[in-house]
């Protein structure tokens, strides 16, 4: 049984299909065009204080082989116990996709050696995942919407470590990670560009820090992929646009563990000139899963990709299967925080703020609530060109984190209505900005302090254009004939004034002066 979306997913598949293929999706063969076909899977750790099975702490960066339980460590005789918090974990990120919630999942074994799996198999869900298909939305590299089809999100634990490079002839073996909750998020092959494929990625990170579900560390390890890379003749794929078809799309091979969006890149794009120039030759592309090398910019190969079953999959026998109540699924749904693409809209028309500037300010939830904070009841625009242009630009100058902002809602909120009120120009802002930035203090109060306070006094403002028409009589002729020379003024007058004249006040006497 399974909690639907209200999305006809057949549906939405056969829109995703129609759309054209864009310039940014094709790449040059020696005799002909070709289409990326992308799929990824994103390994998502769960954001809990345990493990999936155990007790065991999920703290990173602690001492090797020092979060792990009996489980843990394969002892005979111990059972996995499930941590309830990593089931509703996962049916948070499959709401939060619009995906559906099956109300019935279990848990398989995947068989397979390797020295960091110390039980000789992972639990993890082939057949009956908690999460099916759902929906990311991103934009191509020429701004246009696209939909890209999420296949499944099951939940599996983690493997351990292994370390070949702190002794010449031992390997180690760290099983700190090992049954730490993971969520495999599946795309559909509907991703066609490197660009696309970090698009993707950045949605889904994004996603799930606003539901607090994955952290989205790419350095931790908390957020990595595989990516399975094939390429397509433009014509083949036009077939595939056409039918659906997925058998059109050509042998894929996986890229596996990346956790950085540059090298996501660099990997996709020579593993598809690869396969192009194997087509182009004739020879066969072989399924298997390689290796990126950010030195060498190339994939190298590292096993030949095995199919499900070659891992032996088979109900795990210790774990009943998984029964949420649609009641509890729903209670989760009613409490899910704004989303993303919701918070952008609402920004929009709220604060009267560009769409550019929302996706900005939404990149981090911190950020978003920072500015919702000192928008609301003052001028959005204004805001958000403090929050962007001011304060991020030295957030990213100094290499802080928005976590170590030295400056505080109150007193960006009274720089606004400083602003707002003509108290001071822009420049002025920009020198309190500074101020407050560096040493702190009441803007209202550095406003004297400083001598900022924008000149108001129509006589003087007049004064000062008068002398500035006067001993500029060409300008002067020639602003009839070419209007754009009233900003030239405009210019002048606010050096005249040191910058401290109001500009809407100088506006009004140039034009009435000269036009």
């Amino acid at each position: 049984m399974i909690i639907g979306t209200g999305l006809d997913t057949d549906c939405v598949g056969k829109q995703r299909r129609k759309m054209n293929i864009e310039k940014s999706q094709l790449i040059k063969g020696a005799k002909n065009d070709f289409v990326f076909v992308i799929g990824l899977e994103v390994h998502a750790q769960v954001r809990s204080n345990s493990k999936l099975f155990s007790g065991a702490s999920t703290e990173f960066g602690a001492e090797p082989n020092s979060n792990v339980s009996f489980i843990d460590a394969g002892m005979p005789g111990m059972l996995p116990v499930v941590n309830s918090f990593c089931i509703e974990q996962a049916v948070k990120t499959g709401l939060g996709i619009n995906a559906e919630i099956n109300l019935i999942s279990r848990f398989d074994r995947k068989n397979y050696f390797y020295p960091d799996l110390p039980q000789g198999y992972q639990i993890s869900q082939l057949y009956e995942p908690i999460v099916g298909k759902g929906i990311i939305s991103i934009q191509t590299e020429e701004k246009l919407p696209k939909e890209v089809g999420i296949e499944r999100i099951h939940l599996e634990q983690d493997a351990g470590k292994s370390i070949h490079d702190m002794d010449p002839t031992t390997s180690f073996v760290d099983l700190n990670r090992t049954g730490i909750a993971l969520m495999e998020i599946v795309s559909k092959p509907e991703i066609n560009s490197p660009f696309e494929a970090v698009e993707y990625i950045k949605k889904l990170r994004l996603i799930m820090r606003y539901l607090e579900t994955c952290d989205g560390n790419m350095q931790e390890g908390s957020l990595r992929a595989d990516i399975n890379v094939s390429v397509c003749e433009i014509n083949t794929y036009q077939k595939f646009i056409e039918t659906g078809d997925y058998d059109l799309l050509g042998t894929r091979c996986e890229i596996k563990n990346m956790n950085s969006l540059k090298f996501i890149q660099q990997a996709i794009n020579f593993e598809a000139r690869r396969q192009i120039k194997l087509k182009e030759a004739g020879k066969e592309i072989a399924q298997e899963t390689r290796l990126y090398d950010p030195s060498k910019n190339q994939t190298r190969p590292l096993r030949s990709k095995e199919d499900a079953h070659d891992y032996r999959y088979f109900p795990c026998p210790d774990l009943l299967n998984i029964e949420l109540e649609r009641g509890w699924v729903d209670k989760i749904r009613d409490d899910l925080p704004e989303l993303p693409d919701q918070k952008i809209l609402r920004f929009i028309n709220d604060f009267n703020i560009t769409p550019y500037d929302a996706e900005v300010i939404i990149a981090e939830k911190s950020t978003a609530e920072f500015f919702e904070a000192i928008a609301t009841n003052t001028d959005g625009k204004i805001a958000a060109n403090l929050l962007i242009n001011e304060l991020f630009g030295r957030l990213n100058k100094d290499n802080l984190s928005f976590n170590e902002n030295p400056t505080t809602v109150e007193q960006i909120r009274e720089l606004i209505n400083l602003i707002q009120e003509d108290k001071i120009s822009s420049k002025g802002a920009k020198e309190i900005f500074d101020h407050i930035w560096n040493s702190g203090g009441n803007p209202t109060d550095l406003v004297d302090k400083l001598g900022l306070r924008q000149v108001q006094d129509t006589n003087l403002i007049e004064q000062i254009v008068d002398d500035v028409i006067k001993e500029n009589p060409a300008q002067v002729d020639k602003v009839k004939s070419n209007p754009k020379l009233i900003g030239w003024f405009v210019g002048q007058v606010m050096k005249k004034s040191e910058g401290k004249a109001d500009p809407k006040i100088i506006n009004k006497i140039v034009n009435e002066k000269l036009m």
